[in-house]
């Protein structure tokens, strides 16, 4: 099989149907993909999608899972998660319906889905719902392939760790969907902390990150990582770890060095401590793609150190009545 690192010399031979399914990830991603599927997996482990959504991405994986020959589609199972509807805490758009939109008094987008990926519903395994209740604890199970995004929170990162992650194995690959999301810190430091067992692809295609397995990774560690057991500080390190790791992305486009010190920022403003991540964030106020991008991060984080100096309101009437009275 090709090493993840040969697949970048193949993008120019990929030729996806125009008609694919939306997804929120660029074709360079999705074609990314379809190689993994085609060129490298066999389908001996696993094949999990976390995040599937309105099915673009699934569309490329099943597209080359079809066309690799390794695959045996009676026996192999590409299994897909999702909440499968919109709304509140789903991070999921209105574009994932067919329409365009949720229809009449429903939410749920998993028709919609089925119908996109009909060719391939033979060998996709739907798992709609919450992943916490979705997902087996007791599946121990090999992981060959395992694209992830679906971890836009803590919570639903701590399931992928505690539930996934402990299935890989050496040969397994990951793929980090929403690796350039600065607000989803855990996902750059616990691959900092997995950086002496993995090796990564190459440079990030866009907004995903693509990594292999190359060593057994220590049960102890991977529980550091579910329990997010790390200091403030150590937390820091590792991503910077992986800034000596990555730079540009494939295309050009993404510098992400400047995105992880901007993940850093908001691994203190999690924690609360607002000077600390303004610290860091500020001085990229003069990246032009952060600034560009990112706007909104950098008035979330000034907001929030605004109101961690902002001073006491002022005394009611009756408040000031009481001091005078009492003297307190």
């Amino acid at each position: 099989m090709a090493s993840l690192g040969r697949l970048y010399s193949m993008f120019d031979d990929v030729a996806l149907p125009e008609d694919i399914p939306y997804a929120q990830m660029s074709d360079w991603e999705q074609k990314f993909l379809y190689l993994v599927a085609r060129h490298h997996v066999n389908g001996t482990g696993a094949l999990v999608e976390l995040g599937s959504g309105g099915g673009g991405s699934t569309y490329a994986i099943a597209k080359g899972l079809r066309e690799n020959p390794a695959f045996d589609e009676t026996k192999g199972r590409l299994h897909a998660y999702d909440f499968f509807r919109v709304g509140k805490g789903t991070f999921a758009t209105q574009r994932f319906f067919k329409a365009g939109k949720a229809p009449e008094g429903g939410n749920s987008f998993r028709e919609d889905f089925e119908a996109a990926l009909a060719p391939f519903m033979g060998f996709v395994e739907v798992h709609a719902g919450d992943i916490w209740n979705t997902s087996d604890p007791q599946d121990k199970s090999p992981i060959e392939f395992l694209h992830v995004d679906i971890a836009k929170t803590a919570r639903v990162f701590r399931c992928v760790a505690e539930r996934f992650l402990p299935r890989l194995e050496p040969g397994a690959v990951v793929l980090h969907q929403d690796f350039a999301s600065p607000r989803l810190p855990w996902l750059h430091h616990s691959t900092g902390a997995l950086l002496p067992y993995i090796e990564i692809a190459g440079a990030p295609i866009r907004s995903t990150l693509a990594f292999e397995v190359v060593r057994p990774i220590p049960a102890g560690l991977l529980a550091r990582i579910a329990e997010d057991d790390y200091t403030v500080d150590e937390r820091l390190a590792l991503i910077t770890a992986v800034q000596d790791e990555v730079d540009l992305d494939h295309t050009g486009r993404v510098p992400f060095k400047p995105v992880l010190e901007l993940a850093k920022a908001y691994v203190c403003h999690y924690e609360g401590d607002h000077r600390r991540a303004w610290r860091i964030a500020g001085p990229l106020l003069k990246d032009p793609y952060l600034s560009e991008t990112r706007a909104d991060h950098f008035a979330q984080l000034r907001r929030a150190l605004g109101e961690d100096a902002a001073p006491a309101p002022a005394p009611s009437g009756l408040r000031r009545l009481l001091r005078k009275v009492t003297g307190r």
